[in-house]
């Protein structure tokens, strides 16, 4: 009954209201991170639990545990160009975000794993540049399908990415003048969070996305995020084996499978 109430409300909005809806959502919680204080970068980030070298490799399970997003980026990419994406995708267009996604998530694997190295501000920034590719084009990947494609590939998805990338060089610009501010490069990675969900639920008809593995996606983000913060907690449960980040890594990794089972799938699964 609420369901059906619910979809009622949404069907009696225009689509100009609904994605008004979504412009003043942003607006205000852009316009929101001016009243707070900028939020520099901790150095205790970087105090990993499991320092542990292996095979000449420093920090070995934070670093090697970043192999699944070359191997998930690289398939993945292949995935969406070769026969598979043909089938799938009913124009060239639709692909392109996915492929910033795929493209971002493998280089994650290399910037991730340098900064794991020997961890540091510096180094950070390799590590922080390509995350910010994939979520923007992910985030980008729901508007085109859901909401417009024209606009979202000619005009949105070089401005989101560009908006990502540009979050990074900023924090990396506040932290070399010692006015370090994170509060840009955490709205492009925790925003998409909150307004994918509601653009879902505002525009229902998905052809590529769904929002049962939007459902899923969130979650392995929200346990890799878990991971991260207790980090040494979960090293001491495991008896010094695998560290929390370690498994950060791979849970975040996890999610990249989810978005090529929704593609694998799309059109078939009900949202």
């Amino acid at each position: 009954m609420h369901q059906a109430k619910s979809q009622a409300f949404i069907n009696g909005l225009k689509a100009r209201h609904r994605s008004g809806i979504l412009v003043a959502m942003f607006a205000a919680t852009l316009a929101g991170l001016f009243f707070l204080e900028p939020i520099p970068q901790s150095t205790a980030y970087h105090g990993f639990a499991d320092t542990r070298s292996w095979l000449g490799i420093p920090n070995f399970g934070d670093v090697v545990s970043n192999l699944p997003f070359a191997v998930f980026g690289g398939f993945g990419l292949f995935f969406v160009l070769g026969q598979a994406g043909r089938r799938i995708f009913d124009h060239f267009a639709d692909r392109q975000p996915y492929i910033f996604f795929f493209i971002g998530v493998g280089l994650v694997s290399a910037g991730s794993a340098y900064y794991h190295w020997a961890p540091d501000n510096a180094r950070l920034f390799w590590d922080r540049l390509p995350m910010t590719v994939a979520f923007m084009a992910l985030f980008s990947a729901f508007i085109v399908d859901r909401i417009d494609q024209r606009i979202g590939v000619r005009w949105l998805l070089p401005m989101l990415v560009g908006a990502g990338i540009a979050s990074v060089f900023y924090w990396d610009w506040s932290e070399s003048v010692g006015r370090g501010d994170l509060r840009f490069y955490l709205l492009v990675q925790f925003y998409p969070i909150v307004a994918l969900p509601l653009i879902c639920w505002l525009f229902p008809k998905g052809r590529y996305t769904s929002g049962r593995h939007l459902a899923w996606l969130i979650a392995w983000y929200a346990a890799a995020k878990l991971l991260e913060v207790f980090d040494p907690q979960v090293f001491a449960i495991l008896g010094n084996t695998v560290s929390g980040h370690s498994l950060k890594h791979l849970a975040s990794a996890a999610a990249i499978c989810v978005v090529v089972r929704m593609l694998s799938v799309s059109g078939a699964v009900p949202d």
